[in-house]
């Protein structure tokens, strides 16, 4: 089933594409302990930017966690896009998923080891955590997804890389999220589940958002669990 025919997304949100970005525009907010190699990546939503999620740092209260906040490549409304959600999405999350590869190795040429590095995606940015954590071909820390969905999940566990299967999923969504009924994502999950994916799905009563303390820490949890010495 295309997502691009649901009803979850109102006309209004719809936009032409726009491929703006050919490097992701992206701000490092180093981890309160100076040497440390632990990094996160954070993935805004649709119209949303790296200024929506300034707050995590504080919220995780890790000082080893350094926090990697990105844009998507394209302008939308005011703030940026992933992919457009109705016209050929799948073009977008591909050119997407490339860029966000050549981000990630030059994090490893920087000297941050895929292996210490957590990759965090809110909706659509939370579909890129998917594309990211699946075809990568280097084991992440971890991935969290919030309030997302998979772009064709059966082609995602077809093409799926080598070490797809060693990855660490936690996966969020909620009761009544509005633009992406439960049950749709939950069937989701399970096709890639089916498919040999690792994953901690948590249900939350909430709607397209982020549950406060209750879902961070969660997520706090997860990571803190992994960030273990090598």
């Amino acid at each position: 089933m295309s997502w691009k025919n649901l009803s979850f997304f109102p006309p209004w949100l719809a936009s032409p594409a726009r491929y703006t970005a050919a490097v992701l525009d992206t701000e490092l907010i180093p981890a309160a302990e100076a040497d440390s190699k632990w990094l996160m990546v954070v993935l805004h939503g649709l119209g949303d930017s790296m200024e929506g999620f300034r707050w995590l740092p504080r919220a995780l209260n890790n000082p080893r966690l350094n926090i990697l906040l990105a844009n998507a490549p394209d302008d939308y409304h005011g703030g940026f896009s992933w992919y457009d959600i109705y016209d050929k999405p799948g073009i977008g999350v591909e050119r997407s998923r490339g860029l966000l590869f050549d981000l990630l190795d030059r994090q490893r040429a920087d000297g941050f080891a895929t292996e210490q590095t957590f990759v965090f995606g809110f909706s659509q940015g939370c579909l890129m955590t998917h594309e990211v954590g699946i075809r990568y071909p280097h084991r992440f820390a971890g991935l969290v997804g919030i309030s997302g969905y998979a772009h064709e999940p059966e082609r995602l566990v077809a093409k799926q890389s080598p070490v797809a299967a060693e990855q660490s999923f936690l996966i969020t969504h909620g009761t009544a999220d509005p633009l992406l009924p439960l049950a749709q994502t939950q069937a989701q999950m399970e096709q890639l589940q089916a498919g040999g994916i690792r994953m901690q799905w948590e249900v939350f009563e909430k709607e397209h958002t982020i549950q406060g303390e209750a879902e961070v820490a969660v997520i706090r949890k997860f990571v803190e669990e992994r960030m273990k010495p090598l």
